[in-house]
């Protein structure tokens, strides 16, 4: 396992680019960052804080997710709120968010602010945003909502629930509507955060305070683990031009330090499953 970059507080979101190299956020200072293959770093999205996730958009640019889903374009554009979070039922905003083979964009929203220490946890929902720009509520009841993603035939997404120490899985139609949740993977040495798909179908999982990646078969078995140097194991993406690095991120808490944020990656034998594009119209 190979560290890349290091000095951050909170790495989440982790989006790789063929064009530019790995895009990740800061949650608590701020920012979207890029990793380049020659392993500098440089700012692409300044400032916004608590974005838990990123997705590429068709059109250029990417959609972030933080106190709603917004569209952050190219350059010096103005940002486009897409989806704000329903206040009436306690959202604050939105974490992790991935997209399906049609470009819809799935989003789970939070009802209490996990990093703000005395903050009562509050369940929160699932998303979608369709490719018309309008939003529905899919699902409820979800704790602590982190990394969400697709089966390689896009008929299930898997979703983790921290605070049920979880990873659900939902049928998915359609229309993009989905089934009523069932477990999928329970992990007691942690907290499933974080999570991508392999082209084999399995589920890779970061764990959140337990310095691992589980790797689940697709029948919800647990595959492997992979040690991680750090505790806060927050997510995970795959790269690289035939896809099988394995992109680690971690965060501070656990370590000592406050600026422990590091990058990792790791040569896989199985490639990851591509995230498309988000398809979803945007104004102008």
């Amino acid at each position: 396992m190979e560290e890349l970059a290091s000095g951050f507080g909170l790495i989440e979101g982790p989006l790789y680019d063929p064009a530019r190299g790995l895009i990740f956020s800061d949650v608590v200072n701020g920012g979207v960052h890029c990793l380049k293959d020659n392993g500098k770093t440089e700012i692409v999205v300044p400032h916004r804080r608590g974005i838990g996730g990123i997705v590429a958009h068709a059109d250029g640019g990417l959609i972030v997710s933080g106190k709603n889903i917004a569209y952050k374009g190219p350059g010096d554009a103005p940002t486009q709120v897409l989806f704000e979070p329903e206040a009436d039922l306690g959202g604050l905003g939105f974490n992790d968010i991935t997209t399906d083979a049609a470009g819809r964009v799935y989003a789970g929203s939070l009802a209490f602010r996990p990093v703000a220490e005395g903050d009562e946890p509050k369940p929160g929902h699932l998303y979608v945003i369709d490719l018309d720009g309008t939003g529905r509520r899919l699902a409820g009841g979800i704790q602590l909502t982190n990394g969400l993603g697709f089966a390689p035939d896009g008929k299930k997404l898997y979703h983790s629930d921290s605070l049920r120490h979880q990873v659900l899985v939902y049928d998915v139609k359609e229309n993009g509507d989905v089934g009523p949740p069932s477990p999928f993977a329970t992990i007691e040495d942690g907290i499933p955060d974080g999570l991508a798909v392999s082209e084999d179908g399995a589920v890779w999982v970061a764990v959140a305070h337990g310095s691992a990646v589980k790797v689940f078969a697709p029948d919800g078995t647990e595959r492997q683990t992979i040690p991680v140097p750090l505790p806060m194991v927050t997510s995970l993406c795959f790269g690289g031009a035939d896809r099988h690095d394995l992109y680690i991120v971690t965060g501070s808490i656990g370590s000592g330090r406050e600026d422990a944020g590091t990058v990792y990656r790791l040569r896989v034998d199985v490639a990851g499953l591509p995230v498309a594009p988000a398809r979803i119209k945007l104004s102008g």
